[in-house]
Order: structure tokens, then sequence, then C-alpha cells
């Protein structure tokens, strides 16, 4: 398989991610001059040293995707906060909060997901374009800032977005979860070992899989019908069965889009196929947290990957029994 290559133009730069984000949830856009210009830097309380902010983490990882992808594949990121902390400087202490101006709050976002698309490495599965893309969430809240300087967690991630609708196509072997680093030279040394470790063509092999198997409309039935049971089960019960992470909410959403959805609804009423469906729980994921986000995201391709093992297989998996 020969992957199309080409430089990234202006066009898709600002494209689709300006009306369809890759996460929604209570996130807001920010952009880069934003958090240069206007977010002050939380510190460990203990010793008042600086953490590594968001833009730090930004930074280092849209410069290793550089390094090795090449700074003209490589696009600006696109970024998404959450949870902001308010404050104020200190002469404006004891001013009510309708007269505080503008220079006299602070903020800064508790949580931070954010996309580096390299739109030049890109390949058609199943009649969508997808293009690499790496990205990462920091969530302050997972780090013990009320100690002194220690280690802080980051999960950054390789995969693939959907051009059609922005989702994210990411698995378990292109995310590190809970990386612990204390300086930006080991954070920069463990993302560029990550992208360099990860197998594009193997990974785009297998998306294109889930086109070639197909549930029946008792099967789908039976899969979202458990999928819901699974969340409710007693611990004794999970234990032997893979995990699902989306909520009732998000299955509600995929199910309704079996029928409904623009892009990936059935084209018949038979039932569906697997990358449609793969595409609908991606979509759903959108809707989850920050803190939750790569989490759920490769939950969903382990998912459909289980579905296709008992497909291709004739495994007996418990969403399908």
């Amino acid at each position: 398989m020969e992957l199309i290559k080409t430089t990234s133009s202006l066009e898709e730069t600002i494209g689709l991610e300006k009306t369809s984000p890759f996460i929604e949830a209570n996130t807001i856009e920010c952009s880069i001059e934003e958090l240069e210009q206007k977010h002050i830097i939380p510190v460990f309380s203990k010793d008042n040293e600086a953490v590594i902010s968001h833009l730090d983490f930004i930074k280092t990882t849209h410069l290793a995707a550089c390094n090795i992808f090449g700074e003209s594949y490589v696009n600006e990121p696109i970024i998404r906060v959450s949870h902001p902390i308010k404050g104020r400087i200190p002469e404006a202490r004891n001013k009510p909060v309708n007269k505080l101006t503008e220079d006299e709050k602070t903020i800064y976002y508790e949580r931070m997901a954010f996309i580096i698309e390299i739109p030049g490495i890109k390949e058609m599965v199943d009649g969508n374009l997808l293009s690499l893309t790496v990205g990462g969430v920091k969530a302050y809240n997972l780090d013990n800032l009320n100690t002194r300087y220690s280690p802080q967690q980051f999960k950054y991630f390789i995969g693939f977005k959907n051009k059609v609708c922005t989702n994210l196509c990411i698995s378990t072997d292109g995310t590190i979860k809970d990386q612990q680093v204390l300086e930006l030279d080991h954070l920069y040394k463990s993302i560029s070992e990550h992208f360099l470790d990860y197998d594009l063509m193997t990974e785009l092999e297998l998306y294109k899989s889930f086109g070639h198997f197909f549930l029946s409309e008792n099967e789908l039935a039976q899969v979202l019908g458990k999928a819901r049971l699974y969340n409710h089960l007693p611990n004794s019960y999970k234990k032997d069965i893979p995990p699902i992470l989306l909520n009732d909410t998000q299955w509600n959403s995929i199910a309704r889009g079996v029928y409904s959805d623009e892009n990936f609804k059935s084209t018949t009423t038979e039932g569906i196929d697997g990358w449609r469906l793969y595409n609908l729980l991606t979509g759903a994921n959108k809707t989850s947290y920050i803190d939750s986000f790569v989490d759920r995201g490769e939950n969903c391709t382990s998912f459909i990957k289980l579905l296709a093992d008992a497909k291709f297989r004739n495994r007996n998996v418990w969403y399908l029994n």
C-alpha cells in the first residue's frame, strides 16, 4: 500500500475543524496566542516551581512532529480547553467581581486537549480520507501541585483523523496514557520515540478490515443492548468481559446515528458494517470530557477489533452471545 503524501495547504489547515471540533463536551477553542499571552502558569505550591505548561507540552509535541515528519507536512495545533481556574492580581483582591478590569483578571484551564494534523500523510479507507494526526491531553488535576516539584502526567497519541467528520482513530498501540516526566527534554524524547515506533501501515490495514465485517440487525441490537448493560453489571461479572467505556447517553447517540447520521448511517435496514459502526462510536466519543477522551477513543478501537475478531474467527464474545 502506498500512502498519499503531499505538503499541506492553507485550505487543509483551516478546514473542517472550524465547524466540527475534534472534541466537544464542555470544551472551548483556544489559540496558541491566548495560551502565550493571557494564561498564567500554575506552580508547585511548596517551592513555587513552575509546572510544564500546556503551551510547553503543545510546542514540544509540535517540534517532535516537525522533526520526524518534516515541517512542511505539519499543521498548526488545534486546541480545546476546559475547567477554567479564575483569579485576580493582588491589587484587585478586594474589588467586586463586576468591577474587575480585564488586566486585573487571571486565568488558566485545568484541562487541555490538542491535535496536530499531518495532512501530507493520508490514505483512503472505505471512501473516507484519513490523515495522520498526533495530539495530547494534559489535566493538572492528575498532578499533585500541593507538594514540591514532582513528575507530571501526560497523555499523547498518534493516529488518524477522518477528514469527513474530524473523528479520531486512535488505538492502544498509538497511545501513551500515563507518561510521567520532570523535564521538557524527557518529554520530547518520549514523544519522539513513540511517534517513531508507530506502525501506521498496520494501523491503516486494521481500519480497512473494519469495513469487511457486517452485523445483522439482530446482532447490532444485541451489541447496543449489552453495551448499555455492561455499565450496570456487578463487578464480579465484569472481570471476564472486555470493558466498554462509553456511557449510556453516548450509546443512545450511536443507536440514533445508525439511522440518521449524515456520514455513517447504515446503507441497509438489515444491519451495519464495522467501519460505519466504528465511526459512530468515535463520533459519540467527541462528547467525552477531556480527561476521558483518549481512554475512550482507544477503547472504541479495541471494541470494534473485538467484534471483528468474533466475526472473522467465529469466536465467542459476550456482546454478541
